[in-house]
């Protein structure tokens, strides 16, 4: 598989392509990139290591020679401000991102290509490039609620003294300020969190607090994350490229679940080498499908003044 990276001169692009080459799945890894001196140089120092890691190519490119990829993941962007939401990035970053896609379509896609969003306001662009690149919808699919989810599981085994491996949970909706904790499906080696006895609102609380104010945290302490969003980024990249149709919380356009429709979020999600081969209703709490409810009315809201 050959994976190009937009933005791949810069934090995320750069930490999900070392991700990448430690996975050893990917063949092809191009890093693409305003900066081409920041993309060569990554590009170069990624490839320095590949004797110890795995027979891949790592390079620098452009939009022509990505024309025949596999999958393109998109990090370039804007990076947010401390106290900045992520739907506050909107205006500064949608011209730099039709600015992209018009890009991608220039150079040539391949018809069975799957693109990721990892750009911030995900939930957003990621509609914007199912509206403007032509392929299919299930084939343009965002990193979503996939980073929330691996801190929210993080921060959850770290609560109870637990394996965080041994941990699963999800966050569903907005990447962004109305996320939506899925407490009921919370399990630790497949017996329920809610089972055990420190198990209480206060807990749960003071948990999803810190799921949602980390990515802040993280900005103010380092510039912006990098490492925890590339781990993320691969369980996805893997899952296309060895067609697992495994389920995950990534943003795709709604078709109906939850009565939900026309807004990209993310729900549970069967991803494989078409992308995302199919959303899943869950049961959930009635407060947690409400809860994802409104956070779909509040993407909506803005998606309407992208559009307007």
């Amino acid at each position: 598989m050959k994976v190009t990276i937009i933005g791949g001169g810069g934090r995320v692009g750069a930490c999900a392509a070392f991700a990448l080459q430690c996975g050893g799945i990917v063949r092809d890894i191009q890093l693409l990139d305003a900066n081409q001196a920041m993309a060569e140089g990554e590009a170069l120092d990624l490839f320095h290591g590949t004797a110890f890691a795995a027979d891949q190519r790592i390079y620098a490119g452009d939009y022509a020679r990505a024309s025949d990829s596999d999958l393109f993941l998109i990090t370039a962007g804007l990076r947010r401000k401390p106290d900045e939401s992520r739907l506050d990035l909107i205006n500064r970053n949608v011209s730099l991102f039709n600015q992209i896609l018009d890009s991608m379509k220039s150079a040539g896609l391949r018809r069975d290509a799957v693109v990721l969003v990892v750009s911030n306001p995900v939930d957003i662009l990621t509609q914007l490039a199912v509206q403007g690149l032509g392929l299919p919808w299930q084939q343009v699919i965002g990193l979503g609620t996939m980073l929330d989810t691996t801190r929210f599981c993080s921060f959850i085994a770290d609560e109870f003294d637990l394996a965080p491996t041994q941990v699963r949970a999800l966050v569903l909706g907005e990447h962004g300020d109305s996320m939506v904790p899925i407490w009921s499906a919370a399990v630790v080696n497949g017996l329920p969190l809610a089972g055990l006895p420190q198990f209480n609102p206060g807990i749960q609380n003071r948990i999803f607090d810190r799921t949602k104010t980390s990515g802040a945290e993280v900005i103010k302490k380092k510039g912006g994350a990098g490492w925890a969003v590339a781990m993320a980024i691969r369980e996805v990249v893997h899952a296309v490229a060895l067609d697992q149709n495994r389920l995950l919380p990534v943003s795709s356009l709604q078709q109906g679940l939850y009565s939900i429709r026309d807004v990209c979020l993310s729900v549970p999600t069967v991803i494989g080498r078409q992308g995302a081969v199919a959303q899943v209703e869950i049961n959930l709490w009635p407060k947690e499908k409400l809860a994802l409810q409104n956070s779909a009315k509040a993407l909506a809201d803005t998606w309407g003044k992208v559009r307007g």
